[in-house]
C-alpha cells in the first residue's frame, strides 16, 4: 500500500469516528476538535488534527488534486437584510463541507446545524455545494467566513461579508425665524448610523446649493459614522416659502430618496400694480380701479391720489377705489400707495374716459329679430298677391252667359231680345262682350 493510500484510509476512518462521536453528544458539525462547555457549541481552538504527525500530511505523494479547493465569493448586504454564503468544490474526496463565522465557530456542517441561531438557516447542502443564508444581519455579523472540507490536508476558502449601515433621516438646524430680503443665514445638517460614511449635499428648490465639504465623526459603537454639513446663502424674495433640503447620498440607500426640507420665510417690502374693471372705461359706467398690492407681510392700508386733487381720495385697507357714474371730468393720473410694516410702495394709473358708445340690450336685439320675421312675411305675401292679380287679369275676357242663346241670328237688336226671352232649345250658345 502507498502512503497516499495508507493517508486515505487513516483520514476516512478518522473523520467517520468524529462524525460518529458529535452523534452520541448531540452536536454537528464538531470536526473542529472541542465544544464549549457551558453551551456545547464549537469554539475556536486548533483542531486534533495538529496531533498527528506533520510529516505524514506534508509528503508530496499525498497532495491532493486542485479539483478538491472549495472556492465562495465576498458579500455585501444592507444592515437587516439577508445574505447567502455559497461554498463549491469540484472533488469532494468524500468529505462535507463546513461553514464557520469570523469567530471560528462551526455554523454548518454538511446538512447539520452547529450554533443555535435561528436566523441561520441552510439553503442547500450536497456533496458538492454548501449554502447557507443568515437574515436580519447586523453589523456584528460583518468579517471573513470560512469554507472547509476535511481532506488530507484541509482545504479552505474565505468569504468576506460586509455590513452596509443605513444612514439616519438627516436633521436640519439654525433656522430659528423669519428672515429679511438680503439677509444671511447658514443652516446645517446632520445624519447618524452610515457605514461607510454617507455624503451630503444641500438644494434649494430645483438648485443646487454649494454647501461645506462633508464632515465625518465616528461614532462610539466603532462602526457606523456620523456626517455634518452646513451651507450659507444670501436670501431674496423669491426665496420666501422656498424649500431648503438636505440629502444623504449612501449605497445602502440603493437610490431611494432620504432628505430633509426646511422651509424659510423672507419678509420684504411690498409691491402694486393698479387694474381697472372694465378694461376700457366709458362715459357713464360704474368703473372700479384695483390696486393690487403683494408682499411679506402683505400690505395693509391703501392711499388714492389724483394728481392735481388735494387731500387723498381715499384712505383706508380697501384695496379699490369706486367710479359710480364716468364722466370726462374723472380723466387724469391717479396713484395708489401701498404700505406694510416692511415700507411703501406707489402705484399710477392714467384713466381716460372715452365717449359713451350704446351697446344693444337683449331686448333690442330681440325685437330686431321680430321686425325681420315680420317683414319677410310682409314680403311673402306681396308677392302673393301679385301673381293673384296676374292670373286675374288674364282670364276676365269671356264667358257664357244664359241670356245670349239665339241672338247669333236676329237680324236686329229687338229680335234678339225676343229670341232670348221666347229661348231656343237648340240655338247655340250666346256671348256677352264687355269693353
Amino acid at each position: 500500500m502507498t502512503s497516499r493510500s495508507f493517508a486515505y484510509v487513516i483520514g476516512y476512518f478518522r473523520r467517520a469516528i468524529l462524525e460518529r462521536f458529535c452523534d452520541l453528544i448531540s452536536l454537528s458539525l464538531c470536526l473542529s476538535g472541542y465544544w464549549q462547555e457551558q453551551n456545547l457549541e464549537l469554539g475556536a481552538l486548533a483542531p486534533l488534527d495538529e496531533a498527528i504527525s506533520s510529516t505524514v500530511w506534508s509528503s508530496p505523494d499525498m497532495l491532493a488534486s486542485q479539483d478538491s479547493q472549495p472556492w465562495t465569493s465576498d458579500e455585501t448586504v444592507v444592515a437587516g437584510g439577508t445574505v447567502v454564503l455559497k461554498c463549491q468544490v469540484k472533488d469532494h474526496e468524500d468529505s462535507s463541507l463546513q461553514w464557520s463565522n469570523p469567530a471560528q465557530q462551526t455554523l454548518y456542517f454538511g446538512e447539520k446545524r452547529a450554533l443555535r441561531d435561528n436566523r441561520i438557516q441552510l439553503v442547500k447542502s450536497t456533496p458538492h455545494e454548501l449554502s447557507i443564508s443568515i437574515s436580519n444581519v447586523a453589523l456584528a455579523d460583518e468579517g471573513e467566513y470560512t469554507c472547509s472540507i476535511f481532506t488530507m490536508p484541509v482545504r479552505t476558502a474565505k468569504s468576506l461579508v460586509t455590513v452596509l449601515g443605513i444612514p439616519q433621516k438627516p436633521i436640519i438646524s439654525g433656522y430659528k425665524s423669519s428672515l429679511r430680503e438680503k439677509d444671511k443665514t447658514t443652516l446645517s445638517c446632520q445624519s447618524s448610523g452610515s457605514k461607510p460614511a454617507a455624503q451630503l449635499t444641500w438644494r434649494k428648490g430645483d438648485q443646487e446649493l454649494h454647501g461645506e465639504s462633508t464632515r465625518i465623526q465616528e461614532d462610539p459603537n466603532g462602526k457606523t459614522f456620523t456626517v455634518s454639513s452646513s451651507v450659507t446663502f444670501q436670501v431674496t424674495r423669491e426665496d420666501d416659502g422656498a424649500d431648503i433640503v438636505c440629502s444623504v447620498n449612501h449605497e445602502s440607500l440603493k437610490g431611494a430618496d432620504r432628505s430633509t426640507a426646511q422651509r424659510i420665510e423672507v419678509l420684504y417690502t411690498p409691491t402694486a400694480k393698479i387694474r381697472p374693471d372694465p378694461p376700457h372705461p366709458r362715459e357713464g359706467q360704474k368703473l372700479l380701479l384695483h390696486c393690487e398690492g403683494r408682499g411679506n407681510p402683505v400690505p395693509q392700508q391703501y392711499v388714492w391720489e389724483k394728481e392735481g386733487s388735494v387731500p387723498p381720495l381715499k384712505m383706508a385697507q380697501e384695496s379699490a377705489l369706486i367710479f359710480p357714474f364716468l364722466n370726462k371730468s374723472d380723466s387724469g393720473t391717479y396713484g395708489c400707495t401701498a404700505t406694510s410694516n416692511m415700507g411703501s410702495y406707489k402705484a399710477y394709473y392714467t384713466l381716460n374716459v372715452n365717449d359713451p358708445s350704446p351697446v344693444p340690450s337683449s331686448s333690442s336685439t330681440y325685437h330686431a329679430i321680430i321686425g325681420g320675421i315680420v317683414a319677410f312675411i310682409v314680403f311673402l305675401l306681396l308677392i302673393l298677391l301679385i301673381f293673384l292679380g296676374h292670373y286675374l287679369i288674364r282670364h276676365k275676357g269671356t264667358y257664357l252667359t244664359h241670356e245670349a242663346k239665339g241672338s247669333d241670328d236676329a237680324p236686329d237688336a229687338d229680335t234678339a231680345i225676343i229670341n232670348a226671352e221666347g229661348g231656343q232649345s237648340g240655338g247655340d250658345d250666346k256671348k256677352e262682350y264687355f269693353i
